[in-house]
C-alpha cells in the first residue's frame, strides 16, 4: 500500500511515518515545514521522503499513484485557530475538503482524516460522550473538525473510502516535540521549574491518548476493510483514559515528586468533556491503548533525563505551535495568509 500522509514534520507525523514503514507501508510524507526548526532529539531508523508543499497548494497530480491519504496536516490546536479564525476555516476546513476532492478525482480509495474530541466542546457535568452525541464546538478548530466530517460523509461511496478519527489529547515524546498540550506541558514544567502550576482549578475533564496509539489507529484505518471504515467516525482513546486536569497533574507530580503542585481557581476555558471509545473496538477490532497517562509522564520524565531538557528547550518556540507560527510572522517569512514569502 502506497500512502501519503499530511503533517509529516509534525507532533504525530514525525512518528507515523516510521510507524509506518515499519509496518511494511509505503509512506511518503508532505508537509509545509513550519516547525522543521525543532528537533528536540534525534530520531532513530528510517524515515519516509517528504514533499514540501503546502496544503493549500496540493495538485491532482501529487496524490495520482497513492492508494490512501492521511490527513494531518491543519493548524493544529484551539488557541492557534482562534488567533484568526477566517484564516483557519480556510486552512483547515477549506483546504481539508478540496484535499479530499482533489485525491478521489485522483483515484486514491482510503481517505483517514485526523479529528478531534475537541468537537465534543462543553459537554454536560455528568455525561460520557459517544459519536452519537450532539457536537459542541466551541472554536473555529473544533468548528472546522465537524465540517470536514459532514463533507467526508456525504463523498463517502464505492471509489472513496473516508474516515475520520476524533482522537482524544494527545500526549506523550515526539522528536518534534509539543509542549502546548497538557500532560506534556506539565511535565515540562515539573522538570524544569520544579512547580506545577494550573491556571485553573483542574476540574475539567480532558481524555488522553498517546501519539504513538493515535498512529496505531491510523495504522488500522488503513488496512481495515472498506465495509468497516466507510464513512464512519469513531473516537480514538480508551475510556479508562478520561482524566480531570488536576488529576492529570498529580500523575505527573507523582513522576515527579520533587515538585510543588500549585492549583489555580476556575478558568475561562469552559471545555470540558468525557468521552466513551467502545466504537473504535468495533470498527478496528485490533486497537488497544498501549500507553496510558503515567506511562506517559514516565517516558517524558525519561526523555528529558535523556536529552539533559533544560528551561531554554521547553520554552523554545518550536514546540509551542502559536509561538513558532508568531515567529515566523513577525521575522518576514510568513505573509498573513500562512504562505512562505520566499521561494
Amino acid at each position: 500500500m502506497r500512502v501519503l500522509f499530511t503533517g509529516a514534520d509534525g507532533y504525530v507525523g514525525a512518528l507515523l511515518g516510521p510507524y509506518l514503514l515499519q509496518r511494511g507501508i509505503e509512506a511518503v510524507g508532505l508537509d509545509t515545514g513550519f516547525y522543521r526548526q525543532g528537533w528536540l532529539y534525534p530520531m532513530e531508523g528510517n524515515r519516509p521522503a517528504v514533499i514540501n508543499k503546502d496544503l493549500r497548494n496540493v495538485t491532482e497530480d501529487d496524490l495520482k499513484g497513492f492508494d490512501a491519504v492521511a490527513h494531518l496536516a491543519e493548524l493544529s490546536n484551539d488557541p492557534l485557530g482562534q488567533q484568526n479564525p477566517t484564516l483557519t476555516h480556510e486552512i483547515n476546513h477549506g483546504g481539508s475538503l478540496r484535499l479530499a476532492q482533489l485525491a478521489r478525482k485522483a483515484g486514491v480509495k482510503r481517505f483517514v482524516y485526523m479529528s478531534s474530541c475537541s468537537v465534543y466542546g462543553a459537554g454536560e457535568p455528568n455525561a460520557v460522550l459517544d459519536e452519537t452525541s450532539p457536537v459542541n464546538p466551541q472554536t473555529a478548530y473544533a468548528e472546522c473538525k465537524v465540517k470536514v466530517e459532514n463533507d467526508l460523509g456525504q463523498m463517502a461511496g464505492d471509489d472513496f473510502e473516508p474516515c475520520s478519527l476524533r482522537n482524544a489529547t494527545a500526549y506523550g515524546a515526539s522528536p518534534r516535540q509539543r509542549f502546548d498540550i497538557v500532560l506534556n506541558d506539565l511535565s515540562g514544567l515539573a522538570w524544569t521549574t520544579k512547580q506545577i502550576k494550573l491556571l485553573s482549578d483542574g476540574s475539567p475533564w480532558r481524555p488522553l491518548v498517546h501519539a504513538l496509539d493515535m498512529c496505531q489507529a491510523v495504522h488500522l484505518s488503513l488496512i481495515a476493510p472498506g465495509d468497516a471504515v466507510r464513512g464512519q467516525i469513531y473516537n480514538v482513546g480508551s475510556t479508562e483514559q478520561n482524566y480531570r486536569v488536576i488529576d492529570i497533574a498529580k500523575i505527573v507530580a507523582k513522576e515527579f515528586p520533587d515538585c510543588e503542585l500549585i492549583v489555580g481557581e476556575q478558568g475561562s476555558d469552559n471545555r470540558s468533556y468525557r468521552v466513551n471509545f467502545d466504537k473504535i473496538q468495533h470498527v478496528l477490532p485490533d486497537f488497544k491503548c498501549v500507553w496510558n497517562a503515567e506511562a506517559g509522564a514516565r517516558q517524558m520524565h525519561e526523555m528529558f533525563k535523556r536529552i539533559n531538557m533544560t528551561e531554554e528547550d521547553f520554552r523554545s518556540a518550536p514546540y509551542t505551535r502559536l509561538k513558532m507560527l508568531m515567529k515566523h510572522r513577525q521575522s518576514g517569512l510568513l505573509d498573513d495568509k500562512l504562505f512562505w514569502t520566499y521561494g
